[in-house]
């Protein structure tokens, strides 16, 4: 059935993706991008594109809203300004849409708001669930606001889901953009004692997932959304270098990240070994659950699967 779906970070790694699959299930979108329409719907498809959310007050009604405005949390150093302006492009969208979707004719029957794994802060090597009490910092109480400013819909009937979205691979972008150029010259290595795990997932599986949240009427709450096999550091390096043919052999030293990065380097030397335990206890299928097939397909996407 079409549902009409109003999508908030849809040029996005992900959400463009995300777009183009909906528009193959014949969905109906609006995108809420700041860039030009012209360039929302090159990058899209065949969609409307609004720059101001306020151009929906009072409007009718979408079936569905998928939330994934915000800017990179890794894309520059971590001063106070950067953080209010993370805070702000993820909380106050958010509030913003939530108080434009109370002004609608009818509510939507579901919001799929985003989130990430760093909800749960540093975890050590201990196993990650939804269930998991969080560490308290930075990561954790940005995504915890991020979600509360999502859950007031829930007291108007909304079936609200949290996407605690991993690290993406995927190709064209993302954090392996960053990645491969020196893993390619045989600059690669392990950050930090390499010991930390990254949570990981494809971008294919983020997509599925992010619409199994829409059309399955029992889901609500937060969903780690990561591969059901988490790897540290060390073996994610490794893999990279297996799939590249590079050797990985100069690592990062924590002292020399932490000087260049400040308090962002947490997102390098610390992690969570979290699995997606609500996806695959309702019987969600990963079409990359293994790190080699996934780095396999986001470097070369014409490699089979």
């Amino acid at each position: 059935m079409t549902k009409r779906i109003l999508i908030t970070g849809g040029t996005g790694f992900i959400g463009h993706v995300l777009c183009r699959e909906l528009l193959a299930r014949d969905h109906e979108l609006t995108v809420f991008s700041r860039q030009p329409s012209e360039t929302v719907k090159a990058c899209c498809g065949r969609v409307e594109a609004i720059r101001d959310l306020q151009q929906l007050r009072s409007h009718p009604g979408f079936d569905g809203v998928i939330n994934l405005a915000g800017e990179g949390i890794a894309d520059k150093r971590w001063s106070e300004d950067r953080k209010q302006q993370l805070r702000d492009s993820r909380i106050g969208v958010t509030e913003t849409l939530v108080a434009v979707i109370r002004s609608w004719e009818r509510a939507p029957e579901v919001l799929v708001s985003g989130s990430a794994v760093g909800f749960y802060g540093d975890q050590g090597p201990a196993l990650v669930t939804e269930e998991t009490s969080p560490h308290d910092e930075f990561t954790h109480r940005l995504c915890r606001d991020w979600e509360n400013a999502a859950l007031p819909l829930a007291d108007d009937g909304v079936r609200v889901c949290f996407s605690r979205t991993g690290v993406v691979a995927g190709p064209g972008g993302g954090f392996l953009e960053r990645m491969i150029p020196p893993f390619k010259l045989g600059l690669g290595g392990r950050l930090g004692s390499g010991t930390q795990y990254m949570p990981w997932i494809h971008r294919d599986d983020v997509v599925e997932a992010l619409i199994w949240m829409v059309e399955n009427t029992s889901a609500s709450g937060p969903f780690n959304v990561v591969s059901p096999n988490p790897v540290t550091n060390a073996e994610f390096t490794r893999c990279l270098g297996k799939v590249l043919h590079r050797p990985t052999v100069f690592p990062a030293p924590a002292p020399v990240l932490k000087v260049a990065l400040g308090e962002m380097a947490r997102l390098l030397l610390t992690g969570q070994q979290a699995i997606p335990a609500r996806l695959t206890g309702a019987g969600f299928q990963f079409r990359y659950p293994e790190l080699e097939q996934a780095l396999a397909h986001s470097v070369n996407p014409g490699a089979a699967r």
